[in-house]
């Protein structure tokens, strides 16, 4: 997008850059949004079939602004009000539109399986597999083929091509409407009722907590029934918020069992308990990002120091995010093939390895990349020293490692917080896990920020200089990999005292 603000809209370097920010900072915000409207309001279904039309109507623009040149005969001038409006206009349609489908589409497909019977749950665990595996080979072919199309041939053909896939998904989406199972919204906002329960704590604040469980308020299975709603049970941490579940005098009185400001059914504070309890989780996911961050940015770097030959190829440093997703799909099909089924028959249980076990095995895969990173930057250096240059096949290992934690982490995360998710809170908990990544890349800069800070000082270069052989990026690969190991040492005494959410079977 730089280049294209650059070289077509003859955009500024502060206005480029100030565009793209604002732009990703949006994308990373209308998932939560698109959560709140799919759980409280459209449902699933309605919400990505409106927002792949938002999606479809920016990319058309897009493409249809990309068709007016801002260069003639060699003389470059800025774009007209226009053009810009039209591409502007498009990106942030496709912003919104993307965040609907990001938040929606995922629990969508998840619904799709019942938990009646032991094979329908297996097929959603190998779902959220290829869901991540399709993700992955679009990213990867938007990065490769459509970039290389909108750089040598023509920003329009390759906006187009964006365009004409996203219509071929609307059309692939509609063709399934006959068969697809559906998931009533809640009808409440999801935000409205985490303010319910802590408003209605604290109106309480004075009161004990009985400890009978049975004397807090909660709805009959009738009434849930009716309302398409779980009864969860309850749960002994945080009891603090079982005030907002305590029945008074008051509370009694005319209509009052009725405001939910002031009561909330038992259901509705262990919703909350459930998000709480899912904090430290998504906390480690967010450190996890950052370190995974940085194959696009300092494995690059460290590439680009580094011999790109192999044999007689030349390998670009950034082509090696290719071998990446490669390694994702290797890591994924022997998770599927060989690591579930063996581990079936080991725990003799339906699922294997927990998903809380899968992460944790992503993030100590995660340590071992970084470790290897270090290593590799070691011998580069001390071949540096020598006149020599180390061959960038070095840095194959802590790809492999990467693509390895990326396949066991996100893929169970985002089953994970699917499967603790409230009934009503399906898609803002996707949201949320999707947001973990996208915090990972701004805790990745501050941690780079602060490296450069104190490392460079005193006229020394510091860890990150622009001429590698002069830094020690060995160092800020070491400094990860502590932060890695304290994130997995966190996350294991966390997840080890994990409270799974509990759902109250309706009685006949």
């Amino acid at each position: 997008m730089v280049v294209y603000l650059g070289t077509v809209l003859n955009g500024s370097n502060a206005s480029n850059a100030a565009n793209v920010a604002i732009w990703g900072g949006t994308c990373y915000f209308t998932p939560l949004i698109g959560a709140v409207l799919t759980d409280s309001f459209l449902g699933n279904y309605k919400t990505i079939l409106i927002s792949l039309l938002i999606y479809l109507l920016g990319a058309m623009m897009i493409t249809v602004s990309a068709l007016t040149p801002s260069c003639d005969e060699g003389s470059c001038h800025s774009a007209n009000g226009g053009q810009a409006l039209a591409f502007f206009s498009g990106l942030y349609l496709v912003a919104f539109g993307s965040g609907g489908v990001k938040a929606a589409l995922l629990p969508f497909g998840a619904d799709q399986f019942s938990d009646d019977n032991i094979e329908e749950r297996q097929r959603k665990s190998s779902f959220f597999s290829l869901f991540y595996v399709c993700l992955t080979i679009g990213g990867l072919f938007s990065s490769t083929v459509i970039v290389w199309i909108q750089e040598n041939l023509s920003w329009a053909l390759g906006f187009g091509i964006t365009a004409v896939c996203l219509a071929i998904a609307l059309v692939g989406f509609l063709l399934g409407t006959p068969v697809y199972h559906l998931r009533a919204p809640s009808g409440t906002s999801s935000l409205k009722s985490v303010l319910q329960v802590v408003i209605a704590a604290f109106r309480k604040i004075r009161l004990e907590v009985p400890l009978d469980s049975r004397l807090l308020y909660e709805v009959d299975d009738t009434t849930a029934q009716n309302f398409g709603h779980q009864r969860l049970a309850h749960s002994e941490e945080l009891r603090f918020l079982d005030k907002a579940a305590i029945v008074t005098d008051f509370d009694r009185k005319g209509t009052n069992l009725c405001n939910s400001w002031r009561l909330c059914t038992v259901t509705r504070v262990e919703e909350l308990k459930i998000l709480v309890r899912l904090l430290p989780i998504w906390i480690a996911g967010v450190v996890f990002s950052a370190a995974y961050c940085q194959m696009a940015t300092t494995f690059i770097q460290q590439g680009s120091a580094m011999n790109t030959k192999i044999k007689s190829f030349s390998v670009p440093p950034a082509s090696l995010s290719s071998f990446e997703v490669v390694s994702v799909m290797a890591w994924v099909l022997a998770y599927n093939k060989i690591i579930a089924p063996s581990t079936r028959r080991i725990y003799n249980n339906e699922m294997g390895l927990s998903q809380l076990q899968r992460i944790g095995i992503g993030q100590f895969l995660m340590i071992l990349a970084m470790a290897t990173a270090a290593f590799t930057e070691s011998r580069r250096l001390h071949s540096a020293e020598a006149g020599a240059e180390l061959t960038i096949a070095w840095q194959l290992p802590q790809y492999f490692f990467a693509a390895g934690s990326e396949a066991f982490c996100f893929i169970a995360q985002h089953e994970f917080f699917y499967s603790q998710a409230p009934e009503t809170m399906k898609s803002m908990c996707t949201a949320i896990s999707l947001l973990a990544i996208s915090l990972g890349s701004y805790l990745s800069s501050l941690i780079l920020t602060l490296v450069v800070l104190f490392s460079a000082n005193g006229g020394s270069p510091g860890w990150i200089p622009d001429d590698l052989n002069k830094g020690h990026l060995d160092y800020y690969f070491l400094l990860l990999t502590s932060i890695c190991t304290l994130n997995f040492t966190a996350y294991v005494f966390t997840s080890r005292n994990y409270r799974p959410k509990q759902v109250i079977l309706h009685t006949l």
